[in-house]
């Protein structure tokens, strides 16, 4: 029986990785291409999928890493545990129901989280860890498909200092913008607020474009030309050349923005009456989810939150 966080042996351990078994699980779009940045930088990296035979699998053994059937076999041993996984529940379940990482993990771990829960649940899922001699940070990240592959993502932190300075070398093996950000639920509250940046840009991003068309304007002018200006995004930029092309596959799912949002006005007590830009990005996701059917369309039947472009036509 763990002895609670304060008195495990690992608390004042080194910050270095080196050889430490690091566990991975939630081998998705997002997870496999994390996970093979850690096995391709030499790490000891162990995965496992809730789904078993997905693609993220193959690609993490082709990269240097293991894969095992079952959580305990994954996170036992293991000085750092990452998770990439979806919804609040789906983390609850993987990291404190029975069963989970919290059964098999030893004492002092560090558990990090990529997945965007919020910080309600992410200081609930912290408690319940720390009770056993665990660490938990939540370290959503921002940067897509192409930043988890590239190892470039921004990771938002939220924990202790200790388990911070513990995951850290492997942490930057993913992420180029790596920044403690404040006590647990830090890092869920940072990422909320890039969805809603995200979210309302994506607004301008599709009405620019509509502006572009109905005055006569080549649409390709406001990517190549605009980019550069006061006016430019990110999402500009990289989504702004896939609205053009009618490529709607996603590297960031709309059905995940739409959780994300929802978790925004979650964590706000329901009160979306404060947000009204965000509120009016939720109702054009929506629409494009009602109206095309937000499983059709691009890889694994998800669109990418491109698509709010439909909502326009």
């Amino acid at each position: 029986m763990s002895k609670g966080i304060e008195n495990s042996e690992h608390n004042s351990g080194s910050n270095r990785v080196g050889n430490d078994k690091i566990a991975y699980l939630g081998l998705g779009l997002m997870g496999e291409a994390m996970a093979v940045n850690l096995a391709k930088a030499g790490l000891n990296v162990v995965g496992w999928n809730r789904t078993p035979g997905k693609p993220g699998a193959a690609a993490l053994i082709a990269a240097g890493g293991k894969v095992e059937k079952t959580i305990e076999d994954a996170v036992k041993d293991a000085a750092v545990i990452f998770t990439c996984l979806g919804d609040v529940g789906d983390v609850e379940q993987v990291l404190i129901e029975k069963g989970g990482v919290c059964d098999y993990a030893p004492n002092g771990a560090v558990i990090a989280d990529f997945s965007t829960i919020g910080p309600d649940a992410a200081k609930r899922i912290y408690d319940s860890l720390k009770a056993k001699g665990m660490y938990f940070l939540d370290a959503p990240v921002t940067g897509g498909d192409v930043g988890a592959r590239n190892g470039t993502l921004t990771i938002m932190v939220g924990g202790d200092e200790t388990a911070f300075q513990k995951a850290l070398p492997a942490l930057e093996k993913m992420g180029k913008n790596v920044k403690l950000c404040g006590p647990s639920g830090a890092g869920q509250a940072l990422k909320l607020c890039n969805q809603i940046l995200c979210a309302v840009n994506m607004i301008s991003v599709c009405e620019a474009l509509q502006l572009a068309k109905r005055l006569g304007v080549d649409e390709n002018f406001v990517v190549d030309v605009l980019s550069a200006g006061a006016g430019g995004s990110w999402a500009l930029s990289n989504l702004g050349p896939r609205i053009l092309k009618d490529d709607f596959a996603p590297g960031f799912a709309l059905k995940h923005m739409l959780k994300d949002l929802r978790l925004v006005f979650e964590n706000i007590d329901g009160n979306s009456d404060s947000l009204p830009g965000t509120k009016l990005a939720q109702e054009l996701f929506k629409k494009v989810g009602e109206d095309n059917g937000s499983d059709s369309g691009g890889a694994n039947g998800a669109r990418g939150t491109q698509a709010m472009k439909l909502a326009y036509d």
